[in-house]
């Protein structure tokens, strides 16, 4: 085998990861032909073919995998040495950087984060993705870490069984409850009084919607959805304003329970949602993530 062109590798890693063609061209700012053409002598050198072309469609090989994960552990290492460079060894302050999934509960990131109000020396900044966008950003070391209520462990395995990239660790379980207008609260228990309610509800693939149907199929009802929403905020709004019962964690109302404007009628049995924090593996963690994520439930003070 000749000796590898790391050049022509680099080429292969970023086609992989971003499994577009043009886009990775326009990102090196070279023409889709040369950068097939690399490509194609990458394969060559090794005498391994990497993907699998059907159209415009490119799928990695069984060993195109394989070459993925060594250049991932290659090049990887070079964004995070990249990313530490930037900072600097001796920095003044600490940088953090925070991907936040667009869809999370506002009062939870708040609470999250405020433990670095409090902190000398110490700047930070939140940006809000999608949820593909935001493990994106992780593994091109753009997130020292991200907020999710999805767990990135449950989604392991299933992207051509490349090795896990991503670490996920719960900080908070969150209990789920019926919330509404307080001059209407229903005090029988659950079904009675519940079933000629309007809704509002999470929408689907929510975790909470999936889970409160479930329950309502225990005792044969079928809620009259009004509203549904997948995002947090604007389900709090719609809980404030539209007199409809709204099923979602009470951390998310919190400020609107506390100034009457909304109640708790009762938490649904067994029911939660789930906050974790996502990091990358890399060669050396920031301390500020290790000291953030030491104690996460104290820290959250919820």
């Amino acid at each position: 085998m000749n000796r590898l062109n790391y050049h022509h590798l680099y080429y292969f890693y970023r086609v992989a990861r971003e499994g577009n063609l043009t886009r990775v061209a326009q990102a090196l700012h070279v023409s889709q032909s040369a950068l097939s053409s690399q490509i194609r002598q990458l394969e060559e050198a090794i005498n391994l073919r990497l993907f699998d072309r059907q159209g415009r469609t490119l799928r990695l090989t069984e060993g195109g995998k394989r070459v993925l994960s060594y250049a991932r552990d290659i090049f990887g290492k070079g964004e995070e040495l990249e990313a530490f460079l930037q900072r600097g060894m001796h920095a003044p302050e600490q940088v953090l950087r925070i991907g936040v999934l667009s869809t999370m509960s506002r009062n939870f990131i708040e609470a999250f984060i405020t433990p670095l109000l409090s902190t000398q020396n110490v700047r930070f900044s939140l940006y809000t993705r999608g949820f593909s966008n935001l493990l994106s950003g992780l593994s091109k070391h753009q997130f020292d870490l991200a907020l999710s209520n999805i767990n990135v462990a449950a989604l392991e395995g299933i992207v051509d069984g490349e090795e896990p990239l991503w670490q996920s660790q719960l900080l908070a379980r969150q209990p789920v409850s019926i919330v509404g207008p307080p001059h209407a609260k229903i005090e029988s228990p659950f079904p009675k009084g519940y079933r000629d309610k309007t809704w509002v509800l999470p929408a689907y693939p929510s975790e909470i919607r999936r889970a409160f149907e479930g329950y309502c199929a225990l005792w044969q009802m079928q809620p009259s959805v009004q509203m549904e929403t997948d995002d947090m905020a604007m389900l709090r709004l719609l809980a404030r304003d539209s007199g409809a019962l709204a099923v979602l964690p009470p951390v998310v109302v919190r400020d609107e329970i506390q100034q009457g404007l909304l109640v708790e009628y009762m938490k649904l049995p067994n029911q939660f949602e789930s906050f974790y924090a996502i990091t990358i593996k890399r060669q050396f963690e920031s301390p500020l993530v290790t000291e953030l994520l030491a104690n996460p439930i104290q820290a959250l003070d919820q």
